[in-house]
């Protein structure tokens, strides 16, 4: 099992420094933190606000959580020392594509006992509503054996708005669900239609925590404008036309 003071030297001192100013500012409201194991891996997935979603997410638990980041980012000091503090471990390719050598890492994460922070829609949302989840997750879990501990975070838009550096003092709620066991989607770990299945599962919790509208498209189409224009808002996860599997699969690597 990973401890806090297997962490990096950066994470642990900024970790000490920054908990108790980030829970008065924030005004951090902490519910089900008892959901989150404590002596086993496990991946937390939770929607995405704003960039300080990973640091409230895993601020106040007493184990280091682990997020995965391109190598790109360690390449300098100026970024570097902040990476190291949020817990980001570089993924580098080595001839695989991004979404394998994520895959990879994040299952070494896990196989050493680490806690892994994971946003299934793959990138911050656009508009404050929750987005289809990609199964990168989910193929994780199931590649590592490991639970998904579904998560939400509500008030991080408004304290740290996207595309502003500095963060207001306005409250900000962090929910922990209970565990979900992928154990009975683990005969069909390769199978398009399971992935998507058990990541609708994770969604819907991930909603039901964050109280956020769902969307059935990729954030990232809607970010680069190449969404469909039929998105379902207001649907529940799990409405995903199931021949879509294919570019389903292709969107979470």
């Amino acid at each position: 099992m990973s401890e806090l003071s297997d962490a990096p030297l950066m994470y642990r001192a900024v970790k000490r420094s920054v908990t108790p100013l980030a829970n008065r500012w924030l005004k951090i409201t902490l519910e089900g933190l008892d959901n989150v194991p404590a002596g086993r891996p496990v991946i937390l997935a939770c929607n995405h606000l704003s960039f300080i979603d990973s640091v409230v997410l895993p601020i106040n638990l007493d184990r280091p959580v682990y997020y995965l980041g391109k190598s790109d980012y360690f390449d300098s000091w100026k970024t570097k020392w902040l990476f190291d503090s949020l817990g980001v471990v570089p993924v580098r390719r080595e001839g695989g594509s991004a979404g394998e050598a994520s895959l990879n890492t994040g299952i070494r994460l896990l196989s050493e006992g680490n806690i892994v922070g994971i946003y299934p829609e793959g990138t911050r949302s656009p508009d404050g509503r929750l987005y289809r989840g990609k199964t990168g997750p989910v193929r994780m879990a199931l590649a590592a054996g490991v639970d998904i501990v579904p998560c939400g975070v509500i008030g991080t838009d408004r304290a740290q708005p996207p595309g502003k550096y500095t963060i207001k003092s306005s409250p900000v709620t962090v929910r922990y669900g209970r565990p979900i066991s992928l154990d009975r989607y683990a005969d069909s770990a390769d199978d398009p239609f399971v992935l998507r299945a058990a990541t609708d599962e994770v969604m819907y919790e991930i909603m039901n925590l964050s109280g956020q509208e769902y969307v059935d498209e990729y954030a990232s189409k809607v970010k680069s404008g190449a969404a469909s224009g039929e998105t379902s808002a207001g649907a529940r996860p799990g409405s995903v036309d199931v021949h879509e599997h294919e570019e389903q699969l292709r969107q979470a690597s």
